[in-house]
C-alpha cells in the first residue's frame, strides 16, 4: 500500500542506511573543509563590514584604526588555529573544547563550554543565513520585503540537506565554498593589480560623506580606546566556527587527527588571506558602510528607503566595473550561497556536541540517536527550530543578531586553552623522554598564549557587547547550563533507583495475581481480552464495567448472564458519568486489599488503519492507561483488536507479475 508520508521522507532524505555503512560517511579533507570550515571562511563576507560599522559612528575620523583592528583579528586567528591544532592531536575523540575542559577543569566547567557552544551554534545559523540573505538583497533589492521568508526557507533547506547525511551535505556544499574562495581571491588579486598599476578604483559610496553620531568624532583617550576595542570585538566574528573541526574529528578519514589538523591549518591560512585582502580593498577604495543609512550624506533619495550594499557587493562592483557585470553577480551569488551554507558548520557541530552530551546524560538520550541516514537527526531538527525562531523574531536583521554572537565562542576558546595547559602540565609530570617533553613544552606555550589572548578578547567582547544584546546570550547559556545539570540529576536519580542490590528480592514473584478485564460491551474485543487474561492463569478474574448509561448497563448485564460466562461482572457506579476515576479507584482498592499481590488490568482496544478513524472512536482506553500506569503494583495490558482498515494498512504491497528479487 502506498504510504505518502514515507515516500516524501525518502524523497527528502534518501534511503535508510544500515548501521554498518557508517564508515562510508567518513570525510576526506577536500570535503571536510567546506563542511567544518565554511563558517570561518565565509565570515570574510561580513567581518570587515562589522569593523567599519563600529568605526563610522564617528564619521570618517576613526577609519584609520581599521588596519590596526584587522591586524589584531589576524593575530588572534593565528593563535587560535595553532592552539586548536594541539586540541585535535591531544583529544581525537571529537569532544573538542567540551572534552578538554571536562577532563582538565571539571564537569561544571565543561558544561559552561557546552552551553556556550550550543548557543553560539544557534547564532551561527541565524547570523550566517541572515547575512546571506543580505547579499541576495544587495543584488536584487526588490526582495527586501521577503527577507524573513527567505531566511527561514534557507534554514529549512539546510535542514533537509543535513538530514541526508554528512557526506552528502559535504558534496552539495563543497562546490559553492571553493567557488567563493576562488571568487574572493580573484577579486582581491584583480583589485590589487589595478592598484599596483596606478588605477585605484573607488567604491560606489566613496563620494558619500558620513555624519558622526552625536558628536562622536571628537572621542579621545578612554572613549577612543573603547571604540577601537568594540570594533575589534565585532571583527572577531571572523573566528566563529574555528573550533568546529576539533568537535568533528571522528567524521574524518584515518589518520583522523592528522587530517583534521591539516584541514584546520588550510582553513586558517585561507581565511586570513581573504580577510586581509578584503579589508585592504575596502580601505583603498574608500568603502563607506554604516549602521544607519541616514548617516550617509549626499544621497540622492530618502535615506529611510535606501538599501545599503554589503562591503563585498561594493568591492565587486568597484573592481569588476559596476553592479551589472557578470563577475559582480557571480561574486554576489557565491557569497550569498556560501554564507547560507556556512550555517552548515553549526549543523555539523551542534548535533555532534549534543550527541556527546546525551552520552554523558546531560541532554535527552534521543540526541544520541542516529536517523535513517546515520546523521544525528534530532539535533539537526532542534537546531533548525531554534535558529528559525530567532530569525523570525529578529526579522533576519544581521545588525540585531550580531550582538548576541561570539560571546559563547570565546568562552569556550578561553576555558579550552586553560584546560590544555593543565593537560600538558600533567603530561610533563609523567613524561621522561626529552624529545616528547620538548614537544609538550612547545604545545603548552602555544596553548598558554591562546589562553591569555582569548581571555582578553572575552573580557573585551563582554564589556563592549553586553548592553547591546550579548546579555541575552549569557542568560540563554546560563539557562541551558541549569537545564543540563537538571537532566543529569534526573538520569542519575533514575539509575540509582533502578539499580539492583538484591537480585533474589527484586525478582521474587507476587503472592497472587488478580486480573481485571475492562468491559464496555459484550463483543469480540471483550471476549479476546477475557481469554487472554485467563491464559495468564491469574488467581482471580473479574470483568468490570462503569455505569455511565443505566439502560446500556442493564442490557450488558442481561447479555452477560445469558452468555454463560463464568467470569463475574462487576458494575462500578459513576454518578458524574466518568469512566476513568471509578476504574482507578477500584483498582487502588484492590491493591489496598491485597498489598503484596499484583493487579493486572486488561484493556481491549480498537486498532484502526487511517488517522481520521481515530477521531471516530473515543480515547477512554488511552486516558485509563495514563492514570493506571502511575499506580504502583498495577500492570496495564493492552489487548488490541485490529479492524479491517488496520489489516489492510499492514498488508505488504504485492509484487508485480514476474518481478524478481535483487540477487535472484
Amino acid at each position: 500500500m502506498f504510504n505518502l508520508p514515507q515516500a516524501l521522507k525518502r524523497l527528502v532524505i534518501g534511503r535508510a542506511m544500515r548501521s554498518e555503512e557508517l564508515g562510508e560517511t567518513l570525510l576526506p579533507k577536500r570535503l571536510a573543509l567546506p563542511i567544518f570550515a565554511s563558517d570561518p571562511l565565509s565570515s570574510v563576507a561580513y567581518a570587515t563590514g562589522e569593523i567599519l560599522l563600529v568605526l563610522t559612528v564617528g564619521g570618517t575620523a576613526f577609519l584609520y584604526l581599521t588596519p590596526w583592528v584587522a591586524a589584531g583579528v589576524v593575530a588572534l586567528m593565528a593563535v587560535v588555529v595553532m592552539s586548536y591544532r594541539q586540541v585535535v592531536h591531544a583529544y581525537p575523540s571529537g569532544g573538542g573544547s567540551y572534552e578538554v575542559v571536562s577532563r582538565n577543569l571539571g564537569a561544571n566547567s565543561g558544561l559552561v563550554v557546552a552551553a556556550s557552544l550550543l548557543v553560539d551554534y544557534v547564532m551561527t545559523v541565524a547570523v550566517s543565513v541572515a547575512s546571506g540573505v543580505d547579499n541576495i538583497i544587495s543584488a536584487f533589492g526588490s526582495l527586501a520585503d521577503y527577507r524573513v521568508a527567505l531566511a527561514v526557507g534557507f534554514v529549512a533547506l539546510l535542514t533537509a540537506m543535513n538530514l541526508r547525511g554528512v557526506r552528502e551535505s559535504g558534496r552539495a556544499f563543497a562546490a559553492p565554498t571553493y567557488l567563493f574562495i576562488g571568487g574572493i581571491l580573484l577579486m582581491v588579486v584583480t583589485g590589487l593589480i589595478r592598484l599596483a598599476f596606478g588605477d585605484n578604483p573607488q567604491a560606489p559610496t566613496a563620494a558619500l560623506g558620513i555624519a558622526a553620531v552625536d558628536g562622536k568624532d571628537t572621542l579621545q583617550g578612554f572613549g577612543l580606546l573603547m571604540l577601537g576595542l568594540r570594533a575589534f570585538a565585532s571583527g572577531c566574528t571572523a573566528l566563529t566556527g574555528v573550533e568546529a573541526i576539533s568537535n568533528g574529528v571522528p567524521a574524518f578519514r584515518a589518520p583522523k587527527s592528522r587530517n583534521a589538523a591539516a584541514t584546520m591549518a588550510v582553513m586558517g591560512i585561507v581565511a586570513v588571506v581573504m580577510f586581509v585582502g578584503v579589508t585592504l580593498l575596502a580601505l583603498t577604495s574608500h568603502v563607506h558602510y554604516v549602521e544607519d543609512a541616514c548617516q550617509l550624506t549626499g544621497l540622492a533619495g530618502d535615506c529611510h528607503t535606501y538599501t545599503q550594499q554589503t562591503v563585498i557587493a561594493q568591492l565587486a562592483a568597484t573592481v569588476f566595473g559596476g553592479s551589472d557585470t557578470l563577475l559582480f553577480y557571480f561574486i554576489q551569488a557565491v557569497t550569498a550561497l556560501v554564507l547560507i551554507l556556512a550555517a552548515n558548520t553549526a549543523f555539523n557541530g551542534f548535533p555532534l556536541l549534543a550527541s556527546i552530551l546525551a552520552q554523558h546524560r546531560y541532554l535527552p538520550r534521543q540526541m544520541h540517536t542516529r536517523g535513517d541516514r546515520l546523521a544525528f537527526s534530532n539535533g539537526i531538527i532542534a537546531l533548525a527550530v531554534v535558529a528559525g525562531g530567532l530569525l523570525w523574531f529578529y526579522k533576519a536583521d544581521v545588525t540585531s543578531l550580531i550582538h548576541l554572537y561570539i560571546l559563547g565562542v570565546f568562552t569556550s576558546f578561553t576555558l579550552s586553552q586553560i584546560g590544555m595547559v593543565r593537560h600538558w602540565n600533567r603530561a610533563l609530570a609523567e613524561e621522561r623522554d626529552p624529545a616528547v617533553r620538548a614537544a609538550a613544552q612547545r604545545s603548552r606555550l602555544i596553548n598558554g598564549l591562546g589562553a591569555v589572548t582569548t581571555a582578553l578578547v572575552l573580557v573585551i567582547v563582554l564589556i563592549t557587547k553586553f548592553t547591546q544584546g550579548a546579555w541575552l546570550a549569557v542568560v540563554a547559556a546560563l539557562l541551558l547550563w541549569l537545564t543540563m545539570r537538571g537532566i543529569r540529576r534526573h538520569y542519575d536519580h533514575v539509575a540509582e533507583e533502578l539499580s539492583v542490590e538484591d537480585v533474589a528480592a527484586e525478582s521474587s514473584r507476587p503472592r497472587q495475581v488478580h486480573a481485571v478485564v475492562l468491559v464496555s460491551k459484550l463483543h469480540k474485543p471483550t471476549l479476546r481480552a477475557l481469554g487472554y487474561a485467563e491464559a495468564f492463569r491469574p488467581d482471580t478474574v473479574e470483568a468490570v464495567t462503569v455505569d455511565v448509561e443505566p439502560e446500556a448497563t442493564a442490557d450488558l448485564r442481561s447479555a452477560w448472564e445469558a452468555s454463560g460466562l463464568e467470569v463475574s461482572l462487576r458494575v462500578l457506579e459513576s454518578p458524574f458519568r466518568e469512566i476513568t476515576k471509578p476504574v482507578v479507584t477500584h483498582v487502588r482498592e484492590l491493591k489496598e486489599q491485597w498489598p503484596g499481590d499484583a493487579v493486572a488490568v486488561f484493556i481491549p482496544e480498537y486498532v484502526v488503519g487511517r488517522w481520521w478513524e481515530n477521531l471516530l472512536h473515543n480515547q477512554s482506553a488511552l486516558w485509563l492507561k495514563s492514570r493506571l500506569l502511575f499506580t504502583p503494583g498495577v500492570m496495564v495490558i493492552s489487548v488490541p483488536w485490529q479492524l479491517t482498515s488496520a489489516k489492510r494498512a499492514d498488508r505488504p504491497a504485492r509484487k508485480a507479475p514476474g518481478a524478481v528479487r535483487r540477487g535472484q
